[in-house]
């Protein structure tokens, strides 16, 4: 599993941070902010390894969230173990950052409220599913109870992303459908590349 080994690494530092998350707003600083983003410009990046630690309800009491983190990191175990195992390191983790950079990119251009932050790997992750999408698109994946090709499922899972961007919710849909249309193209250009290097060296 040794190749694997961003996958696990990335895992592994989104729960670290997550867990420090927890003990104090520090973090607050590293979540991306449209109206702050040219003078914090660093949050481009540092908001992909953030999580939402807690929820609040109406009366003002905060519980432990979970989910957002726990669904995160089980669709990068899953998505990025097969891709890291299909592409060059350098390839993984430029899929991996420039889907999560342009998420926000995406988010930026399009919040109705620039002062609301945006943090998550979801847009990383988007990108993942995009490229192995535009690499492998006849790989089966599980929807739910029933097994499609991948395009299908990013497709459908794109489809859904816009569909939510018309949709009032505290989800981030446009920095998802950025990602994932990030991560296919660059996965384009890795599978058009591949089939030029097999064509350069048929005998």
């Amino acid at each position: 599993m040794l190749e694997r080994r961003w996958t696990f690494t990335l895992i592994a530092t989104c729960t670290i941070i997550f867990i420090l998350q927890l003990f104090g707003s520090w973090w607050k600083y590293f979540a991306f902010t449209p109206a702050y983003a040219f003078s914090r410009p660093w949050t481009f990046v540092t908001s992909i390894f953030l999580h939402q630690p807690y929820i609040c309800d109406v009366t003002g009491s905060c519980y432990l969230y979970l989910s957002h983190i726990a669904f995160n990191m089980f669709a990068l175990l899953i998505f990025g173990i097969y891709l890291e195992g299909i592409v060059k390191p350098r390839d993984f983790l430029l899929i991996f950052f420039l889907s999560g950079i342009i998420g926000n990119i995406a988010y930026m251009l399009t919040a109705s409220d620039p002062t609301i932050p945006a943090i998550g790997a979801s847009g990383a992750i988007y990108g993942i599913i995009g490229a192995l999408a535009a690499i492998r698109p006849t790989a089966m994946v599980w929807v739910g109870y029933v097994p499609i090709p991948m395009v299908l499922a990013a497709i459908l899972w794109g489809v859904t992303e816009f569909l939510g961007i018309f949709i009032p919710s505290s989800v981030a849909h446009v920095s998802h459908l950025g990602g994932l249309i990030i991560g296919a193209i660059y996965g384009l250009v890795l599978r058009r590349r591949k089939k030029r290097v097999t064509y350069l060296f048929s005998y």
